[in-house]
């Protein structure tokens, strides 16, 4: 599944390339992420870390705050708090699906649920945040995207 060209441009990120991160399904309060596990994401155990899975909920939740409809526009925002509970354990070489959605959003804040399942819909972590909207970005039409960003 890829995004459309517009979306993509607004999506990137050198963190998401960093761990193999991405953006799948994203539209108005929702987000959806991908990630595939590999070598270099193990803990000393042999299996996926748990920041792998921190990250994805907080990028999924991020994301689905962050939506912008506009062409060579983006939002951006800043995360207060992530609250994660793990209920099960991620295998490398299986992938992994973020999903997150808006609760709420006011002036400056707003706020998502989300969770990491794995392929076959095993519910990984579940998890809540805050976000604080970077100047401009409280408003759907968001800041320009800069050069080399």
């Amino acid at each position: 599944m890829e995004l459309p060209d517009v979306q993509r441009a607004q999506a990137q990120s050198p963190f998401h390339e960093l761990l193999g991160i991405r953006v799948v399904l994203w539209e108005e309060g929702f987000a959806r992420l991908l990630c595939t596990p590999g070598p270099m994401h193990a803990n000393r155990s042999g299996i996926v870390h748990g920041g792998v899975m921190l990250a994805l909920l907080d990028q999924a939740n991020a994301f689905a705050g962050l939506y912008c409809p506009h062409p060579g526009r983006r939002r951006h925002a800043v995360t207060l708090d992530l609250d994660t509970r793990f209920t099960g354990q991620a295998r490398l070489g299986v992938p992994l699906i973020a999903e997150g959605r808006l609760v709420s959003a006011g002036r400056n804040l707003f706020f998502a649920r989300g969770e990491v399942r794995d392929e076959g819909g095993a519910l990984i972590a579940f998890g809540a945040s805050t976000h604080r909207y970077r100047s401009g970005s409280h408003a759907p039409e968001g800041v320009p995207v800069a050069e080399g960003s």
